[in-house]
């Protein structure tokens, strides 16, 4: 497996340049002490959190049915009249761009009998016809068109309409709430994490691939996500070619994180002067927004973006992986280097990652009324479980 070949991707300027060199010198601080950033205390998580089936009901109702969730990058639909449909924890989704370049979303379900209307991935299209009876909407979720009107009898194409979700645009993602009345007020969902979000210019990216992965409970997959203590131990001919193991910066960005894993590159940048570092290459950041996008690599050519989201069970999770390039493929070559950043990606997390996660999710039942135990050095897990049971709590 060949391993990806890290290009810085971004000319950072001003205050963004400032926040990746003040974050590498913590990493610098890091390679030269043999430590990284620490929570204060341990944290003890119930194992029955992973495993109860009313628990993770209660999760999908008031998590992910209630905060803006990131379910499309803006690059997925670059152009008019494209859509996106996917599943969200049971939901059938569209999310559309019009031909006046507004972002809709809509439940994906024709009002005459409730057949799926498009199937899931991305496209474009004018309309949107159901396969059922030939209903059709436009990409506002206005019902435009019902076949043998004069037969069917009168519709008022008002009340027809595609059920209507909020939805917005922002820094590259398209934000939408599953529940149809909800205000996404995104700056204040957002905070601290929109300005290094908008550095990363998600939305000038070209989106290069997809892929659909499957895992067990979604907090399992999660908790793998935000920690880089078991890089040298799980990834030894993997990631750890490349990131140190257990040496990392974390900052809290109110509900959401950033952990910056430290290259291997950053041993011989610690011996050069400032103005000689380049971030791209020494660091490796993962913009965590809650409750499951991973932005992986977001200073480089390529980046990685993770959406994880529950299954329709609680032994069951989904993470659509992207692969995003700064600008379209030129060459043979370029598209050759993305398709192996693609399957590394894909082969990492899947086989390594996931596969333990499904050994952990055997072991829940066994180890029954127990806890599982998280360091010092994993402040982003602990950070995440904080959020979560601070959001279910009220």
């Amino acid at each position: 497996m060949s391993t990806p070949t890290y290009l810085s991707g971004l000319d950072l300027d001003g205050a963004a340049r400032e926040d990746a060199l003040r974050t590498m010198a913590r990493l610098v601080k890091h390679h030269e002490d043999k430590t990284t950033d620490l929570a204060d205390g341990q944290w003890r998580e119930p194992v029955r959190n992973y495993a109860d089936p009313q628990l993770f009901r209660a999760e999908i109702e008031q998590i992910h049915r209630r905060v803006p969730l990131p379910l499309a990058l803006s690059c997925e639909l670059a152009e008019p009249n494209s859509y996106k449909s996917i599943e969200v924890a049971g939901i059938p989704v569209i999310i559309t761009r019009d031909r006046d370049g507004q972002v809709h979303a809509m439940i994906n379900a024709c009002r005459h009998r409730g057949a799926e209307l498009l199937g899931e991935g991305t496209g474009s299209a004018k309309r949107i016809t159901c396969p059922y009876h030939a209903w059709s909407y436009d990409l506002r979720g206005c019902l435009v068109g019902v076949y043998g009107e004069k037969t069917f009898g009168p519709i008022d194409k008002d009340q027809r309409s595609l059920i209507r979700l909020p939805a917005e645009e922002r820094a590259g993602l398209v934000f939408v709430s599953l529940t149809p009345d909800a205000e996404l007020n995104l700056d204040d969902w957002l905070g601290d994490a929109l300005p290094l979000l908008e550095a990363l210019r998600l939305d000038t990216s070209h989106h290069h691939s997809t892929r659909w992965l499957n895992g067990p409970n979604w907090k399992i997959v999660i908790d793998g996500y935000l920690e880089g203590y078991h890089f040298a131990s799980l990834h030894r001919a993997t990631v750890y070619r490349t990131n140190l193991s257990n040496m990392a910066a974390f900052d809290s960005l109110g509900h959401h994180q950033r952990n910056v894993f430290a290259l291997r590159p950053i041993a011989d940048a610690a011996q050069l002067p400032e103005s000689e570092w380049d971030p791209a290459t020494c660091t490796g950041p993962i913009l965590w927004l809650f409750p499951g996008l991973a932005i992986a690599g977001g200073l480089r050519h390529q980046t990685a973006v993770s959406l994880v989201l529950p299954g329709r069970t609680v032994t069951e999770s989904r993470t659509q992986q992207l692969i995003l390039l700064r600008e379209a493929p030129e060459t043979e070559e370029d598209v050759k280097s993305a398709d192996q950043t693609r399957d590394w990606f894909h082969d990492v997390v899947l086989d390594e990652d996931y596969l333990t996660g499904e050994g952990v999710q055997r072991g829940l039942e066994a180890l029954g009324e127990t806890d599982y135990i998280f360091g010092r050095n994993e402040p982003g897990v602990q950070h995440f479980h904080r959020v979560l049971n601070e959001l279910m709590r009220a």
